[in-house]
């Protein structure tokens, strides 16, 4: 049976292709210093912070391991990310 009513109340997490928020979250770190030292020194509150404006659409496994990542250059934690990738 289908239920043609929609719950509007309750907020649905949308959750992205990684590949595509992963190189959000990079492309952000190198236009922005700000974003980017902040990815370095905390990756969990840069990733829930979001960037200009806008959240990153992660599965809840996929920010818990970027949160894990410790990095002192943005070129570090871009092979990182990507050996999880793999």
């Amino acid at each position: 049976m289908s239920n043609y009513f929609k719950n509007f109340d309750q907020q649905e997490k949308v959750v992205a292709p990684r590949d595509r928020e992963f190189s959000r979250i990079l492309s952000a770190a190198v236009v922005n210093e700000k974003f980017r030292s902040l990815l370095l020194s905390n990756p969990g509150v840069a990733i829930r912070a979001g960037y200009g404006g806008e959240a990153f659409q992660l599965a809840e496994k996929d920010s818990e391991r970027i949160s894990m990542i410790r990095a002192t250059t943005l070129a570090d934690f871009a092979a990182q990310m990507k050996n999880y990738i793999s």
